[in-house]
């Protein structure tokens, strides 16, 4: 059997790459080389700015010359560092040589010694894991997790009235509607977006073990720690002022735990919906020229919400292992962080491909009110709890002299269907007072939702 021609491993590099793309700007190898020049090119500036070691700043001409190299960064460099990679064996040093590369040919050999000055590589690599983990759940994968929360703000609106029967167990119980059992997912999802949008990305920029040490026998008249502070906040970073070799990472763990908690409630919808969907809450809209199944003509697969909770559990995974790895690093540096870390796109790319599936499965849906309708009908016996609650509230008010209401009602309905009439017929023999009598003749099951509708109204 003859080899392929070169293929990609992973799904994510071949049959879903249209839908998670966007991360390979800001989580790929060439997008972490790119944030590594960005901050070895900035960290330089910072320095000449300051006129430290005798240097003058740079015009705003060789700043923007200078920057070109990570704004355009693209085919030429990554080819580049690749080369010179195999050469070095260390991924940051080649970067190093990148911009020393680039200064020569600014003519501005006079400043190459600022280049990585006084950098470890967790410095570089630190900050620049900031700025493109930032970057991706920033621009990437927080505005796919609105699009879903926006997509199920729209429904339980739309939906806000549409009575149907609660399951709790998979019994029938007390009814609600469909906008408000949707409006409980984009509640939920909300309040952990926020939170994701709210992280810290935090970097260090201390040197080899945390100490400033070289910087101070370099000149020892400087300010080391408000440098670093000042050139890690001009990049829109938080600064982490007390590590060993490398940051902690307990931002990523934080990070990475409340993207993972998202997934969970994510996976929560994938299942209710694909179970309304099974009981017929929801049909599926045909999709032209699409196939459900192979052999049956007549399904309608929900493979949108079957796809998205297993990426979730996928990303979870991942997820759980990043956060279990990052927070640990024997003594004062190991190296398990580093291969863990490249996988961060991995984990965040099932993650978005799942919220592609979900924003793509809700719209694809449409509600069967008149299947809602049949399975209300179907059990009046939901109506219990209202009776009993009733009766207790008329024997407080000494209406009523029923002894036990809860058992009375258990008797008459426990593991049974009772239709309407004859929860109507019961109701008439109840001993209490003639209006709390015509309030719950007056009950049906799709009446009976309570303020459902208007809860809506709490994601405005």
């Amino acid at each position: 059997m003859t080899s392929l021609p070169p293929q990609p491993l992973s799904p994510l590099d071949g049959r879903y790459r249209a839908a998670v793309s966007p991360l390979a700007d800001h989580l790929s190898e060439a997008g972490l080389n790119r944030a590594r020049v960005e901050v070895e090119v900035e960290w330089l500036i910072a320095l000449t700015d300051r006129y430290l070691f005798d240097t003058a700043p740079l015009s705003e001409s060789q700043k923007d010359q200078l920057r070109v190299l990570y704004l355009d960064f693209g085919q030429v460099e990554i080819d580049w560092l690749a080369a010179k990679e195999a050469v070095t064996r260390h991924d940051v040093k080649a970067v190093e040589y990148l911009v020393r590369d680039r200064l020569t040919q600014m003519g501005l050999d006079g400043i190459a010694e600022l280049t990585h000055f006084a950098c470890t590589s967790e410095d570089i690599n630190s900050t620049a894991y900031a700025l493109t983990v930032k970057r991706a759940v920033h621009d990437v994968w927080l505005p796919k997790l609105r699009e879903v929360i926006a997509t199920l703000k729209k429904l339980a609106e739309k939906h806000r009235d549409a009575p149907m029967l609660s399951r709790t167990h998979g019994q029938p119980a007390t009814p609600t509607t469909m906008g408000k059992e949707l409006a409980v997912f984009a509640w939920r999802l909300q309040r952990v977006a926020a939170q994701v949008a709210a992280s810290d990305h935090l970097a260090k920029f201390s040197g080899a073990t945390g100490t400033w040490s070289a910087h101070l026998a370099a000149d020892p008249t400087v300010d080391w720690p408000l440098v670093s502070r000042e050139f890690i906040e001009s990049l829109g970073l938080g600064f982490n002022p007390l590590t060993t070799q490398i940051e902690s990472h307990d931002w990523q763990v934080e990070l990475y735990d409340r993207i993972r908690h998202a997934g969970g409630i994510l996976h929560n919808l994938a299942t209710d919906i694909w179970t309304y969907i099974s009981l017929g809450f929801f049909s599926q809209i045909p999709v032209a020229g699409a196939t459900g199944s192979s052999t049956m003509p007549h399904k309608i697969n929900p493979i949108r919400f079957e796809n998205a909770e297993a990426n979730l559990e996928i990303a979870g995974g991942l997820l759980a292992t990043l956060s279990q790895t990052l927070v640990t690093s024997r003594l004062q540096r190991d190296l398990t962080d580093s291969t863990t870390q490249r996988n961060i796109g991995v984990a965040l790319g099932h993650s978005l491909l799942a919220l592609d599936n979900l924003t793509r499965g809700l719209g694809e849906i449409s509600l069967a009110q008149h299947v809602l309708d049949a399975d209300l009908d179907a059990n009046w016996e939901v109506l219990a709890e209202a009776i009993q609650t009733v009766v207790r509230a008329e024997i407080t008010a000494g209406r009523s002299a029923i002894t036990d209401p809860y058992a009375l009602l258990k008797d008459l309905t426990r593991g049974r269907r009772v239709a309407g009439p004859e929860l109507a017929e019961f109701v008439q023999g109840l001993d209490i007072g003639d209006d709390a009598k015509r309030r719950l003749l007056a009950l049906t099951p799709a009446g009976y939702v309570g303020v459902a509708g208007s809860l809506v109204d709490t994601l405005r």
